[in-house]
């Protein structure tokens, strides 16, 4: 029928293969003994059950990120969803800091303004409402040397912390969403009260997985996942690892990526290194093809580095942005992110519009020489942002 081959169709079996030996009554209670014995538990229907080999499968993720980011112990390591709820979860406890007396109204949160959009709400959230301040603020952009600081590269993130506790900064959380499998991660180098960063960005790992550190020498250390389950009071890491029913299979998988990554020469060390060489090498190529430059130096980057647009394009606006984006990806399949830098006073003729690009290890020169031609196509064109409007 329709000239299918029904002879080379693969027929699967109705049922699994089943293990050779079959688990036994003892083998059934020991995974299960984490149950109290006590307690008659006769509601799976509500909870359903986690055998206790799948639980050490999520400490064993946990054992990983904490050797990765060089934790003193793993109950100091928390497996979340991302970064944004590593965010709410310290200020969550911030907010009740308020409440108990451990800050007063008029307190305040400092933030870099290039924080992530909704860490922004939640601090906005939790922060304001209960009569504390937030004071945003502003970091140069493009910048030319070390000693400015900018997002989008390597923030001198220990330097900062340092200056915290000189200036007598009660917690320091830090959203690091690209950090691990990008930058050198070390908790006791960099001396943060909290510390966060996804592992589905630069660590290989299926969303939505993320850790957060909390530093066990802290001692306001009420932490408490937001979504409250069963496991509350437990400690932030229990309660982390059961909120409820969800997919939690992408906090069982850090060792098997692990195992990928260390499949790489170098390990994640050869990996962080090869994508840092390759996205300057890329960066370098888009700027002098378009006459702009880099939004910082190269050793102010790790797999990412902004670009400059070509001023011509007449970027204006944020939404202008989100438009260029769209049609990048709409009529010549790049998909890259494009940032809107107003300009300063007194400036004239400056560019306004720069692409964030990533190198990762699937990426091939070809798909930067794809996104040169592109922009190039469009200023040949003659267009500008204008047109969309």
């Amino acid at each position: 029928m329709n000239g299918i081959d029904h002879n080379s169709i693969t027929h699967f079996p109705k049922r699994p293969k089943l293990s050779d030996s079959f688990i036994s009554p003892t083998e059934i209670q020991s995974e299960f003994s984490h149950h109290s014995p006590s307690v008659a538990r006769i509601n799976n229907g509500s909870f359903g059950c986690c055998p206790k080999s799948i639980i050490s499968a999520q400490k064993k993720s946990r054992l990983v990120i904490k050797d990765l980011v060089n934790a003193d112990h793993v109950d100091e390591i928390s497996i979340v969803d991302n970064a944004t709820t590593a965010a709410a979860i310290v200020l969550q406890s911030v907010s009740w800091g308020f409440s108990q007396g451990r800050f007063e109204k008029g307190d305040a949160c400092v933030m870099l303004h290039y924080a992530y959009g909704a860490v922004k709400k939640s601090v906005e959230a939790y922060v304001t409402r209960v009569g504390g301040f937030v004071i945003e603020v502003q970091l140069p952009f493009p910048v030319s040397s070390v000693d400015e600081v900018v997002s989008d590269v390597v923030i001198p993130v220990k330097e900062l912390v340092k200056i915290c506790r000189e200036e007598g900064v009660d917690q320091v959380f830090v959203d690091a969403a690209h950090g691990i499998g990008c930058i050198d991660v070390d908790m006791k180098e960099i001396g943060a009260d909290f510390y966060t960063s996804n592992l589905h960005k630069w660590f290989f790992c299926p969303p939505s997985v993320a850790f957060l550190y909390c530093r066990k020498a802290n001692e306001c250390n009420d932490l408490h996942h937001p979504v409250v389950s069963h496991e509350y009071g437990n400690g932030l890491a229990i309660e982390s690892a059961w909120i409820g029913t969800r997919d939690y299979s992408a906090q069982l998988v850090v060792p098997q990526v692990l195992e990928f990554v260390n499949r790489f020469e170098g390990g994640i060390e050869g990996i962080k290194k090869r994508n840092h060489e390759g996205v300057v090498a890329m960066g370098e190529m888009l700027a002098n093809a378009w006459g702009t430059h880099l939004g910082s130096p190269p050793e102010m980057c790790a797999s990412m580095i902004m670009v400059g647009l070509p001023a011509c394009l007449g970027i204006s606006c944020e939404s202008d942005t989100q438009k260029l984006r769209t049609r990048l990806r709409d009529k010549f399949s790049v998909e890259v992110p494009i940032y809107y830098r107003p300009q300063r006073d007194g400036e004239v003729d400056t560019i306004t519009g720069y692409a964030r690009i990533s190198h990762q290890v699937y990426n091939k020169p070809d798909d930067y020489y794809k996104f040169r031609d592109a922009i190039n196509e469009l200023v040949n064109e003659g267009f500008t942002c204008a047109l969309f409007s």
